[in-house]
Parts: C-alpha cells; sequence; structure tokens
C-alpha cells in the first residue's frame, strides 16, 4: 500500500472504529465504498460499534424508503397535471381529423386480409370500448355506413355471461341488442389459463359489406404510409 493509501487507511480506520457507515466515510475522505469494504472486511468491531452501525443502516433503510414514497407521490401529482394539460390539447375533431384517426385504428386493428375478398369488407374487433366508439363515430360520420349495414358478434370467454357482454356493447355501440350474436367461445380446456377478469365484456367483432369504403379506407392508410417518408 502506497504511503498515501496508507494514511487515508489510518483515516478510515479510525472513523469505522468511531462508528462511522461507509458512507460517511466516503463523504469525510472520498474514500470510495468498494474500497472500504476490502480494506474492512476481516475488521472485528465491538459490539457497541456495531449497534450504533446497524442503526444507522436502519434510520438510513428508512429515510430510503420515506424518500421513495415522497418521490412517488410527487410524480403521481406531475403525471396527473400532464395528463389533464394534453386532454385540454384534444379539441372537439374535425372531419379530416376523424378520417386519419379512423384510417389508422383500422391500419392497426382492422382486418387488413378481408381487402383481397372478392367482395372486401371492413372488419374491426376491439376490446377497449373508446376505441370502438370512436371508429363507430369514424363509420358513421365520414363513410355514412347505414346502420342496418353494420353486423356485429361477441367473442367471448366460458366465465363471462352472454347477456351481460350484449348489453355492455349495445350501450356503447348504440346497436340494439337483437342484433348481436355471441361468437368463438374459448374452449374450457383454456379457461384456467387466463385470468378470470381478462375481458369481462369479450372483444366486439364489427363488419361492414361495402367494398368502395374498404378501398377508400386503404388508400387513407396508403396516404399515412407515404407519410412516414420511406419508400
Amino acid at each position: 500500500m502506497q504511503p498515501r493509501d496508507q494514511i487515508r487507511y489510518q483515516r478510515a480506520l479510525t472513523l469505522r472504529l468511531e462508528g462511522k457507515s461507509y458512507r460517511e466515510i466516503t463523504k469525510a475522505l472520498g474514500v470510495p465504498k468498494s474500497t472500504q469494504s476490502d480494506w474492512f472486511s476481516n475488521l472485528e468491531l465491538p459490539l457497541s460499534i456495531q449497534k450504533i452501525l446497524r442503526e444507522k443502516d436502519r434510520l438510513a433503510r428508512k429515510q430510503f424508503v420515506e424518500f421513495n414514497r415522497r418521490r412517488t407521490q410527487i410524480i403521481q401529482v406531475e403525471n396527473q397535471k400532464i395528463k389533464r394539460s394534453a386532454l385540454r390539447e384534444v379539441d372537439s375533431l374535425s372531419k379530416r381529423e376523424l378520417m386519419l384517426i379512423g384510417a389508422a385504428l383500422y391500419w392497426t386493428e382492422g382486418y387488413k386480409i378481408e381487402i383481397q375478398k372478392r367482395t372486401p369488407e371492413i372488419c374491426f374487433a376491439n376490446s377497449d370500448p373508446h376505441m370502438v366508439a370512436l371508429f363507430l363515430r369514424f363509420l358513421r360520420e365520414i363513410l355514412q355506413v347505414p346502420e342496418e349495414k353494420f353486423r356485429v358478434s361477441i367473442h367471448i370467454h366460458p366465465n363471462i355471461k352472454a347477456h351481460s357482454a350484449i348489453k355492455f356493447w349495445a350501450q356503447i355501440t348504440n346497436i340494439p341488442q337483437e342484433r348481436f350474436r355471441i361468437t368463438r367461445q374459448i374452449s374450457r380446456a383454456s379457461k384456467r389459463k387466463r385470468p378470470r377478469n381478462s375481458l369481462p365484456y369479450g372483444t366486439l367483432d364489427l363488419r361492414v359489406n361495402n367494398r368502395k369504403n374498404c378501398f377508400c379506407i386503404q388508400g387513407w392508410i396508403n396516404g399515412l404510409k407515404y407519410q412516414s417518408g420511406l419508400d
């Protein structure tokens, strides 16, 4: 050990024997905790000093927990402020905005394979009621789809009551309950693999048979793709 290191070691040792923690020694002498750990790994401390260090460690952990709790509260408050501020930035949607949003929703959630059918149809499925309601606005206000053209079904798991799912989605979509049907019920063999509260009202499958609207949506999606700047 170099003379300079020897001096630092002796000073650190003195502080350690006085009941100073590694953190306190680092603050006083600038000696890293890893170095102290090597120096004092075999140091036998008096019981009185061990007791002091255990109490300091307990208080440090308590302060750390309290610091994290306060920090979490501050972050949560800040997150809510950010969300409220961002919410105010979204005003009522213009027709163009609703058109682009609807196309983007179909780009991510629609069944694009249906466009290859001889009689293409719009196929959109999702379990998020807000997303479904917004996509229906797009169909009704932008594409002017007549109400009688909507075909709706619900995919449910065995633990879901069909009448509850139908009632829920009828309220969300403003489509009469008698027009809904239940499809693709998951087999009982897979029931235990899913949480009981998973998709409490199932997934809504919405279809509209209209060739022109299908290709119109595809054109808007192509326009959005062009905006990416990729070839």
